[in-house]
């Protein structure tokens, strides 16, 4: 299940589960959002692939990149790591 806004008070439906398939995109951490926001994505894909390619970059230089998730929601690299550390992410052995 996704947790995209609902349409009561805009808020997150509440899900145990990660949507490792849904839409996300890769953003600068601070490229500002506005308007044009869907725009300055630097990749899109998965949500797990966004995941595996911060994981991939050398730890110094994570903390310059979030991904931001279909429904609204911004992970930062220190919650994408934590994320790749679950036993039900994809291709973990």
């Amino acid at each position: 299940m996704s947790d995209h806004p609902s349409t009561y008070d805009g808020t997150p439906e509440k899900s145990d589960e990660t949507a490792w398939q849904d839409r996300a995109a890769l953003h600068a951490a601070d490229d500002g959002d506005g308007i044009f926001d869907g725009a300055k994505a630097i990749r899109r894909g998965t949500f797990a692939e966004m995941i595996r390619h911060i994981v991939s970059l050398p730890e110094e230089d994570r903390g310059r990149y979030v991904i931001e998730k279909a429904g609204d929601r911004e992970y930062s690299a220190a919650e994408a790591v934590e994320l790749s550390k679950r036993s039900d992410f994809p291709g973990r052995t």
